[in-house]
C-alpha cells in the first residue's frame, strides 16, 4: 500500500530512502542494550488470506466469489507446523472489526459506505468497532469474538503468543462501538463539533463544512450498490487519517478513515504533560508513576482502555501502525500501563524517521520499530544492483545503540513480495538477503506467511495492486494455497523448488532461535577483505558474530550470476578477540551441514578458502 502522509500537527513524516553512501566504517560495535537470550521470529499472516481455499481470484471477487479465510483454519496442524518453522509469535494481521462491504445487519452491524471503504473486503486499518472482530473471520459472525478467544487458546497451546494490529492514529470514517464494555462511550460521543480543536475533543473538525467523497475510481469496480450516490453523511466533516484537512479528500489520501485527535493543537504545540528531562533513561515502572493522577486527553484514555482489554483476553502484544504519526507521550502512557498489567507483552510499531527512532524507543517505550529504511531498503538496493553491500556495515554500526530494537524484514503487507519482479526477482535471489537480515544483530526476524514458499503477488486483486498480495480484496494466495493443500498443512502441493526454499527457511529461522552467537557480538570483516582479498567478487558480503560458547563466520554472495572463490580474511583484531592461537581450526557450514572448510591462523590473522556459488550463503561456526 502507497502512503500519502501530509505533515500533521507539528509532527514530522519525513520518509527517509537511504543512501547508498559508503561511511567510514568502525570495526567493532559494542552492544549497548540488555537483550533477551534468544532470537525472536514473529509469523505475520493476513488473517482474512491464510485459510482460504478457493483458487478462483476474480478481480474484484466477493467473498462468495473468491472465498475467506477463517480463525477456526488457523488449525492445531497448522499451529504446529508454523511452530516447527521456527515461529515464536504470530501476528495476526486484520483482526479487530474494520470497515467492509458485505452485509452483516443480520447480526446488527451497519453496513459501510462503499465510497469509504477501500477495496470490497476493506482495509484492516480502518477500523469500525475495537470492542470486537472482523465477523468476516468466523464461521459464525455472531460468534466472532469466541472464535478469536479459542484462536488464542489453540495459539498459546502450540507454544506461540499472539500479536494483533492497534492503530491510534485513525480510524474508520462511520466507527460505531456497538460492543463497548460498561463505562466506554463512542469515539466523538462527547465531541464539541462547533470547533476544529479541543483537547478533549476525539477528533479535529472543519466546522459547519459537509464531508464530501473524493475523486476516486468507480468503487465496487462500478458496480450498483444502494449506498453509491456520490454522498457520505459526515457534519461537519473530519480531518481524514493521514492528516489532510480537506473536506473533500484527495483519492491518494486516506479517505477512508479519520484522524484522532491526541492533544496536539492544529499549529503543532503539546496541549499535555510533557516528560522531564531525563526521562529516556527511566524504567518503565517509572513512566507509569509519572502519568499517574495527571489529566490527559480522552483519546489516551480510550486507547489505553482498549489495549487492555485485549491484554487481558490473553493478547500477548501490539504492532502499532503509523506510530509516529502520534506523540511519543502518549506512547510512554499506554505502553507503561500495557508492560505493567502484562511485563512481557511485545509492543512493535511502525515508524520510518531514523532521527525519531531513539525517543519512540526510549521515551515512547516501544521493545521494537522497523528497520526499513535503514535494512531493509539497503538490502533492496544491494540485490536490485544499485550498490555494493558494504553500506550494511555502516547502518549495524550507526544503530550499534539500538540494534536490538530494529526489527529485521523483507516482506510485509505493506511491501512488494520478496520474490516478486519488483523485488529481489526469484525467491532464490531473496536467499542471501533473508541470511543477513536473520543473523546480522539480535532483533528479531519478521517474515510474512508465504514467503518462505516464494509468494510472488502476481494476482490482479480489484483494489489492490500486484507485487503486493492484496490487503483490500478477498483472494487466494497460490503459493501458500499450495503448501496448504486443501487444509492439510503439509506442503503437498508444492513444487520441488518451493519445497526447497521452504526447508532453508525453516533451517536459519531455528537456527536463529538456537544461535546464543545471534545474541552476542558483531564485527564487520567486509573492509578488510573488500580491500585486498583477490577473488572478493563486488556481491560477497562477510560478518563475524560470537559469544562465549559459539563463534560464526557468516558469508553470502548476492550476486545470482558468479561463483566467487577467495581466500576470507579473518583480521588480527577478531582473531585476539576470539582468543586463536596459531594454528588450524574446523569450521562447518550450519544451515545445510555439508560444506566444511579450515580456518588457518598465521602470525596471528585468520585466511580461510571459500567457494560460494550465486546466491549461496554459508554460516560458518568455529
Amino acid at each position: 500500500m502507497i502512503k500519502k502522509i501530509t505533515i500533521v500537527a507539528g509532527i514530522s513524516m519525513v520518509l527517509l530512502a537511504s543512501a547508498c553512501k559508503t561511511k567510514q566504517s568502525k570495526m567493532n560495535v559494542a552492544k549497548k542494550e540488555t537483550v533477551s537470550e534468544k532470537k525472536v521470529v514473529v509469523y505475520q499472516v493476513f488473517t482474512r488470506l491464510f485459510g482460504n481455499k478457493n483458487t478462483t481470484n476474480a478481480p474484484w471477487g466477493t467473498i462468495e466469489q473468491n472465498g475467506v479465510g477463517k480463525f477456526n483454519d488457523f488449525t492445531d496442524k497448522a499451529l504446529q507446523e508454523i511452530k516447527d518453522l521456527g515461529v515464536s509469535y504470530i501476528w495476526y494481521t486484520g483482526v479487530p472489526h474494520h470497515a467492509l462491504v458485505h452485509d452483516y445487519t443480520a447480526i446488527g452491524i451497519s453496513n459501510d459506505d462503499p465510497e469509504v471503504v477501500k477495496g470490497r473486503a476493506g482495509s484492516p486499518y480502518a477500523v469500525k468497532d475495537y470492542y470486537n472482530v472482523n465477523p468476516d473471520l468466523a464461521v459464525n459472525p455472531a460468534n466472532r469474538l469466541q472464535e478469536f478467544e479459542a484462536l488464542i487458546a489453540r495459539t498459546h497451546h502450540a507454544d506461540m503468543k499472539v500479536i494483533i494490529d492497534i492503530v491510534p492514529n485513525h480510524i474508520a470514517r462511520k466507527y460505531e462501538g456497538k460492543n463497548n464494555p460498561k463505562g466506554v462511550t463512542d469515539f466523538g460521543a462527547h465531541d464539541d463539533v462547533t470547533v476544529e480543536y479541543k483537547r478533549d475533543n476525539n477528533f479535529y473538525y472543519i466546522p459547519n463544512t459537509p464531508f464530501e467523497v473524493p475523486n476516486t475510481d468507480a468503487p465496487l469496480n462500478g458496480e450498483r450498490n444502494p449506498l453509491i450516490d456520490g454522498k457520505f453523511n459526515e457534519f461537519p466533516a473530519k480531518w481524514t487519517g493521514n492528516g489532510s484537512r480537506l473536506a473533500k479528500p484527495d483519492r491518494n489520501d486516506w479517505y477512508e478513515t479519520v484522524k484522532v485527535n491526541y492533544g496536539i493543537r492544529p499549529d503543532g504545540s503539546k496541549d499535555f504533560p510533557e516528560l522531564p528531562a531525563g526521562f529516556e533513561t527511566k524504567s518503565v515502572q517509572e513512566h507509569f508513576e509519572f502519568w499517574a493522577g495527571k489529566s490527559v486527553p480522552d483519546s489516551w484514555i480510550k486507547f489505553k482502555d482498549i489495549a487492555l482489554y485485549w491484554t487481558a483476553k490473553g493478547v500477548d502484544g501490539f504492532r502499532y501502525d503509523m506510530a509516529e504519526m502520534v506523540p511519543y507521550e502518549f506512547w510512554s502512557y499506554m505502553n507503561s500501563a500495557i508492560k505493567t498489567a502484562n511485563p512481557n507483552a511485545f509492543l512493535m510499531a511502525e515508524v520510518y524517521n531514523p532521527n525519531e527512532y531513539r525517543n519512540y524507543i526510549r521515551l515512547g517505550k516501544m521493545d521494537y520499530l522497523y528497520d526499513k529504511v535503514e535494512t531493509y531498503d539497503k538490502l533492496k538496493d544491494v540485490i536490485q544492483g544499485r550498490c555494493l553491500p558494504d553500506g550494511i556495515s555502516d547502518i549495524q554500526n550507526h544503530m550499534a545503540d539500538i540494534e536490538h530494537h530494529m526489527l529485521h524484514f523483507l516482506d510485509n503487507h505493506d511491501e512488494q513480495r520478496l520474490a516478486s519482479p519488483e523485488f529481489a526477482g526469484t525467491p532464490e535471489k531473496g536467499k542471501p538477503l533473508m541470511v543477513v537480515s536473520t543473523t546480522i544483530s539480535t532483533a528479531p526476524t519478521m517474515i510474512y506467511f508465504g514467503q518462505e514458499v516464494g509468494e510472488a503477488g502476481n494476482e490482479n486483486a480489484g483494489f489492490g495492486t500486484h507485487s503486493r498480495t492484496s490487503i483490500f480484496d478477498y483472494i487466494g494466495v497460490p503459493n501458500h494455497q499450495r503448501w496448504m493443500n486443501n487444509g492439510k498443512f503439509d506442503g503437498g502441493q508444492l513444487s520441488e523448488n518451493e519445497k526447497s526454499l521452504r526447508d532453508f527457511y525453516k533451517r536459519l529461522l531455528n537456527f536463529s532461535l538456537n544461535s546464543s552467537a545471534l545474541m552476542g557480538k558483531y564485527q564487520e570483516i567486509q573492509t578488510a577483505n573488500r580491500q585486498s582479498t583477490s577473488g572478493y567478487d563486488s556481491g560477497i558480503y562477510a560478518f563475524a558474530r560470537w559469544s562465549d560458547s559459539q563463534k560464526l563466520l557468516i558469508v553470502t554472495n548476492f550476486s545470482w550470476l558468479t561463483t566467487s572463490t577467495f581466500e576470507l580474511k579473518v583480521p588480527s583484531d577478531m582473531v585476539q578477540k576470539w582468543n586463536l592461537k596459531d594454528g588450524t581450526y574446523p569450521i562447518t557450514d550450519q544451515l545445510y551441514h555439508k560444506s566444511t572448510a579450515e580456518l588457518h591462523i598465521v602470525n596471528g590473522e585468520g585466511k580461510v578458502w571459500i567457494t560460494i556459488a550465486p546466491s549461496e550463503s554459508f554460516i560458518y561456526e568455529l
